[in-house]
């Protein structure tokens, strides 16, 4: 359960913060299908905005910051990567018992089901997935300095201390035994390999996190509250593993989109990426073994967020079934290496 977004407080603080944006008795509605902030529509009857905020109960240090997803969303503006404009950032819980930012609604649909893109055909399932690889070639060529986010992270030693965040995340979720999981966190705590040159790392890059218009253009990259600096192939990994978990026992609750005809294949998308960027792709091996274990502790924490009835929507409840499945599939895939 949740409680209402309090609209009278909100309507104040946009008079102040953002005047003109919206004006008189505001609506909201919760977007259904998000798995972790909590997202808003909210509207006047002439116009609608999105109202981000985190979600209730259990929030990992860290792993909600509104004010950091604000940040990097605002410095992309005026990049190629298709992002929506930021009208207000509240850093406190004094108007809505949490912080939160409000942006753009952008258009465009976040294709998650494998029966949405099989309505578009192949020829155009096969095109968006061009552009959603063609789209985190584009993160990664911005040069942080110079949209304002050189100390937006500290990527020297990121892959190390990501290892160790997903432990310290997994260790605040537990709540039952997942075989396997310490062996897999053991394994990359012990072969952190060399680090890739930096860039703008998005964090849970996949095609649900992008709205699609109806010429199948990317409007915008949505989801950053895990944005930072650091190896770029972090990215590609979890891109990676987001494709196999669709055919993981509780996988399709989060999205069975890469099962449509047309979508790309692992290596198809691999290839895309490693033409577009340039970018040695060495090392997959340790890449792809976190990001199952970052996918798994990140779903364990939604399972334990689901158990305590912290969560908001529907498709919560075989969630937990997919975590001890990608465990074993991250460690199949670091034991390849």
């Amino acid at each position: 359960m949740t409680e209402p977004l309090p609209l009278a407080p909100l309507a104040d603080f946009l008079a102040k913060e953002a005047p003109g944006l919206l004006e008189g008795p505001l609506s909201a509605r919760l977007i259904a299908g998000g798995k972790s902030n909590l997202t808003y529509v909210v509207g006047d009857g002439r116009r609608e905005v999105i109202v981000r905020r985190p979600p209730l109960g259990h929030v990992l240090a860290t792993a909600h910051d509104m004010v950091r997803e604000h940040r990097v969303i605002t410095a992309l503006r005026e990049t190629a990567v298709p992002v929506p404009g930021t009208y207000a950032l509240c850093p406190g819980d004094d108007v809505i018992g949490a912080p939160f930012y409000v942006m753009e609604l952008a258009p465009g649909t976040p294709y998650r089901l494998a029966a949405e893109l099989e309505a578009l055909g192949p020829g155009r399932t096969r095109a968006i997935c061009e552009r959603m690889v063609d789209t985190l070639v584009a993160l990664h060529a911005v040069d942080p300095q110079a949209v304002g986010l050189g100390d937006f992270g500290r990527p020297e030693g990121f892959l190390e201390r990501q290892v160790r965040r997903w432990k310290k995340q997994l260790d605040a979720s537990r709540s039952r035994e997942v075989p396997g999981v310490d062996e897999l966190h053991g394994w990359l705590a012990a072969h952190v390999p060399p680090e890739s040159a930096p860039s703008i790392v998005h964090g849970d890059f996949r095609l649900d996190n992008l709205l699609v218009d109806v010429g199948d253009r990317i409007t915008a990259v949505l989801d950053w509250e895990m944005a930072t600096l650091g190896d770029p192939l972090t990215d590609v990994g979890l891109l990676h593993v987001y494709q196999a978990l669709a055919g993981l026992e509780g996988g399709g609750s989060v999205s069975d989109a890469p099962r449509a005809s047309g979508y790309l294949t692992p290596d198809e998308i691999l290839q895309r990426y490693a033409a577009g960027s340039g970018r040695d792709l060495g090392h997959l091996g340790f890449h792809l073994g976190l990001a199952y274990f970052k996918l798994a502790v990140i779903l364990e924490g939604i399972h334990y967020r689901y158990t305590k009835g912290q969560t908001v929507g529907e498709g919560f409840a075989s969630i937990g079934g997919a975590v001890e499945p990608l465990v074993a599939a991250g460690l199949a895939a670091v034991k390849d290496q």
